[in-house]
């Protein structure tokens, strides 16, 4: 929510500074995210001034150049050098002396400073457009008419409008506070509490409101009143449509809104005035002179404001005439009835929409305006006739005309105020604070409440219109709290807690150990969102892909069928953050369809590894990650879990691995690809370890722990060396080994791996050490020995093994 300062003071009791109003709304709830000086000129023209030229002659050295002197006010004649063509005697310009910082359109700031051009001293500048950030013109300098008075202050005359601009971070509790009215009403209740007298807020009084005639009134008929519960009108004749006055001009563009036209401008004013969204009609393109409020049969076409045909849902509540939509209600108007140039009268609606109806329609169409999002949270039902008197007057202000009907006001069932009652014991508890009856109750009334009825124990209060979230004790305990500030609950000296007991189940101690291992190794828990965006995955995924039928935006529109790609998105972040050696952990699920209410879901433990190993130390280099690394973490995590040893098999599709563990894949390592990264803007090699979580945990459950005594006999090692073809990987001596089916083989280890011309062509070595062990007797040479040659054997013809001696 975006909130200027000065628009707000307009409505506040006493002037507060700007810091200190960020202090207030950040301690009534409503969290300032940034306060920052908004200027209508960047730099707001400081320091530059008009200038008269008295005398404009050529540069003896360059023929492009010209010496002129400038009256800028004072006793002292500047003397500048100048480039313009268009540079005269007897102009009034802009001239920024030497000291002047400047802002122009497509370049840094540029100090003034006094220079010497082609010989000749020049003590500032005279100024183009696009040189002081007015436009990009930059054809010539600036000339002003000839009245202007030389030494005015550039900013005066342009009229350059400054502010505080306040972001504001609301909770979703606080759609009363999306106006500059609403916020003023907390700022003011703060005051009056924390100032120990009354501040009341200022609201623009409508008193003056009276219709003119009544020749163009427009009958209104709600069908739907579930989805509207209230719906007001008004017809106001003979306006001119054109651009609006500079101060209107001035508060719209300070918090980001776009200047269209009159009508327009003052329908946005009130909105953010108020709070109360607006539409205005040509009131000349309402066939039949009726505005109905409907629903419309399922795939009715309709063109909207943007010149773009949508097809309706029979859900979507539209504004009608005799004849055809006219607006999508609360979300979009329409191509044909919007407040065009040639529009001379206007139908002017303010009504209230339900809330459910407008999110559905919003996120069906993908249309996220500023109304909707306001109906979406809940406007107040008292304030339809009030904001429509304020931009009725606002209209006849400044655009003209003459209000041509009474206000049709359709409200069939008046809604009630909520009561909350609250109890002072129940408000010491929940808050941790004594408040005085008086307190509370002035803070409640301070923000419009009504009190009901009171007693020693309790009150009972009616809750504004303005606030349709309030309906329990533990809302008004939360006003008050904000009110008082947060920062004013002391903190006890003792606070007494009664401890869990319960324990994590199998599956939550399985996480637990593998998260803290994984930490103390180094790595970073991330968690993404299971929601992503569709773009990352072909049409073969998509297929299987579960996809958002009312999706919060066009970047997030479908379940993850993949950990891979939420997680290249952290990666990515911190990349281009200039932190690059990273090593990331989550646990997550992915989702898959193979038709309608047949969804799956599979748990995962994915890792993401990108840069260096280790950050340098003294006595040990880093290492970029690769995926000997990748797979002594994977390695890792099993020894950690005590499940066993994995097989790795080479995937055919993937530059990658399959993890293999008692005879099930159970997930994959792979080296992300080029074309992956780039979606992504990564440049340095990521590897990535996906486990499925789900087989991990079977086989961990089933899993029996074996206890046995520490061996009592000596171990025997032995190494070989062997040359085998290029294309031979260890994973296949592995294989052959245990096809011999050796007892005492205990451990085997690759400790080397050796490629060279001179071992032949398309050769390599491996080095392998082995460990032997008896439990029931000490090892001899001889028994190894015999159990080396079987290998070698099978090695020589299985492998084609050339055993190095």
């Amino acid at each position: 929510m975006t909130i200027s300062y000065k628009w707000l003071s307009e409505y506040l009791p006493e002037i507060v500074e700007p810091e200190k109003l960020s202090e207030i709304l950040t301690s009534v709830g409503l969290e300032v995210e940034s306060l920052e000086k908004y200027e209508s000129i960047k730099g707001a023209l400081k320091g530059l001034v008009i200038g008269e030229v008295i005398s404009c002659e050529q540069h003896p050295n360059a023929d492009k150049l010209k010496l002129t002197t400038v009256n800028i006010g004072t006793n002292e004649i500047l003397k500048i050098v100048c480039g313009a063509p268009n540079v005269a005697a007897g102009q009034k310009v802009v001239v920024a002396p030497a000291g002047t910082t400047i802002f122009p359109s497509n370049a840094n700031p540029v100090t003034m400073k006094i220079a010497k051009i082609r010989g000749e001293e020049s003590f500032g500048m005279i100024c183009a457009e696009d040189e002081i950030g007015l436009s990009e013109n930059h054809t010539g300098i600036i000339v002003l008419p000839d009245d202007v008075k030389p030494g005015t202050n550039a900013s005066e005359y342009f009229s350059v409008y400054e502010d505080y601009i306040y972001e504001i971070g609301l909770t979703p509790n606080h759609m009363d506070a999306m106006s500059h009215i609403g916020v003023a009403r907390d700022v003011s209740a703060y005051l009056t509490h924390h100032n120990q007298h009354k501040a009341t807020y200022k609201i623009p009084s409508v008193e003056n409101f009276t219709p003119d005639n009544n020749n163009a009134a427009i009958a209104i008929q709600v069908e739907n009143t579930a989805a509207c519960p209230r719906y007001s009108g008004i017809t106001i004749s003979n306006i001119k449509v054109a651009a609006s006055p500079q101060w209107l001009q001035n508060k719209l563009k300070a918090i980001g809104i776009r200047s269209i036209n009159n009508i327009v401008d003052i329908t946005n004013f009130v909105l953010h005035e108020t709070g109360q969204p607006l539409h205005a009609f040509d009131a000349d393109t309402i066939i039949g002179n009726k505005v109905i409020v409907k629903n419309l049969p399922e795939g009715t076409p309709f063109i909207s404001l943007d010149e773009k045909e949508r097809k309706l849902s029979s859900n979507d509540l539209m504004i009608c005439n005799a004849e055809e939509g006219m607006c999508i209600a609360g979300v979009f108007g329409g191509a044909k009835s919007g407040v065009k140039e040639s529009t001379k009268n206007i139908f002017l609606e303010s009504a209230v929409f339900d809330a459910t109806t407008i999110r559905k329609t919003s996120i069906w169409h993908g249309l996220r305006t500023d109304a909707a999002v306001r109906f979406e949270k809940g406007v107040d039902i008292s304030n339809t006739v009030y904001a429509l008197k304020r931009a009725a007057l606002l209209i006849k202000e400044i655009a003209g005309g003459e209000i041509s009907s009474g206000i049709a006001d359709i409200y069939p069932v008046e809604k009630e105020k909520t009561q909350v009652t609250l109890s002072y014991n129940y408000l010491k508890k929940l808050s941790g604070k004594n408040y005085s009856p008086e307190t509370a109750e002035n803070i409640l009334e301070s923000l419009g409440f009504e009190k009901i009825k009171k007693s020693a124990e309790e009150i009972t209060v009616a809750v504004p219109f303005s606030k349709p979230d309030i309906s329990l004790p533990a809302d008004l305990v939360e006003e008050i709290i904000r009110i008082d500030g947060l920062d004013n609950i002391a903190i006890p000296s003792s606070v007494q807690i009664s401890p869990a007991i319960d324990t994590l189940g199998f599956k939550e101690d399985l996480r637990e150990k593998i998260a803290t291992f994984l930490a103390g190794i180094g790595f970073s828990e991330i968690m993404t969102n299971s929601i992503t965006n569709s773009k990352y995955y072909n049409e073969d995924i998509l297929a299987s892909t579960v996809k958002m039928i009312n999706s919060l935006s066009a970047d997030l529109n479908v379940l993850r069928p993949s950990m891979l790609e939420t997680g290249l998105e952290s990666i990515a972040y911190n990349i281009h953050r200039k932190n690059s050696n990273l090593q990331f952990f989550e646990f997550g699920k992915t989702y898959t369809t193979s038709g309608i209410g047949n969804y799956h879901e599979t748990e995962h433990l994915s890792l993401y590894l990108t840069g260096k190993n280790h950050e340098d130390e003294w006595n040990e280099k880093s290492k970029p990650v690769d995926f000997y690394f990748a797979k002594g973490i994977a390695n890792a995590i099993l020894n950690v879990l005590n499940i066993g040893k994995a097989e790795y098999k080479n995937e055919e599709n993937e530059n990658g691995l399959s993890i293999i563990l008692q005879a099930q894949i159970i997930g994959k390592i792979i080296e992300v690809s080029k074309a992956e990264r780039d979606l992504f803007e990564i440049k340095t090699p990521v590897f990535f370890i996906d486990i499925d979580f789900g087989k991990l945990l079977s086989i961990k459950e089933t899993d029996k722990i074996i206890y046995s005594e520490v061996p009592r006999f000596p171990t025997i090692q032995r190494d070989l060396a062997m040359v085998v073809n290029r294309n031979i990987q260890y994973e296949n001596i592995r294989s052959v080994i245990q096809s011999q089916h050796i007892s005492i083989l205990k451990q085997t280890r690759l400790f080397d791996i050796f490629e060279s011309d001179k071992l032949g062509a398309d050769k390599k070595s491996f080095a392998v050490n082995f460990t032997f062990s008896d439990k029931e007797k000490t090892l001899t040479d001889k028994d190894v020995d015999t159990v080396m040659n079987k290998l070698i054997r099978s090695f020589e013809e299985k492998l084609n093994a050339d055993i190095r001696k």
